[in-house]
């Protein structure tokens, strides 16, 4: 007896061709559609603005104004302005000289990361006192 080696291609039916196309043509049309918005922000502590910490949101969103995927939210270094995941992470390589100054910065990093729904802030607002 003879072992016959056979192989099977997947083959798409002709309602799957034209599925996959018009699933093709939609996204097409919601890459036209869409835009990328971006808001630069400032977080700053009430009782003395000078001490403030930028922030940026990204995203994409549709011409009726709805916000497509996710919006990527970021801080700014202090010094040397990189991306920054937390606010936190804005001060890595960087400490204040003074006792009184570093309460203010923990105070301001504490109430930034208190406020609900961070993401609306950095996407909607130019200034936020906390």
């Amino acid at each position: 007896m003879k072992n016959i080696g056979a192989s099977v291609d997947a083959v798409l039916t002709q309602e799957e061709e034209e599925e996959e196309e018009k699933v093709e043509e939609i996204e097409e049309e919601v890459e036209e559609e869409c835009m990328w918005k971006k808001n630069e922000m400032i977080f700053c502590l009430q009782e003395d603005p000078k001490y403030s910490i930028s922030a940026i949101g990204k995203w994409y969103e549709n011409t009726s104004g709805e916000v497509i995927g996710d919006v990527d939210t970021y801080f700014r270094h202090i010094l040397t302005n990189q991306r920054c995941e937390s606010v936190r992470d804005c001060f890595d390589g960087w400490s204040e000289q003074d006792e009184k100054s570093a309460e203010h910065w923990e105070t301001l990093c504490e109430r930034i990361e208190n406020l609900g729904s961070i993401e609306e802030y950095i996407a909607n607002e130019k200034r936020v006192e906390v």
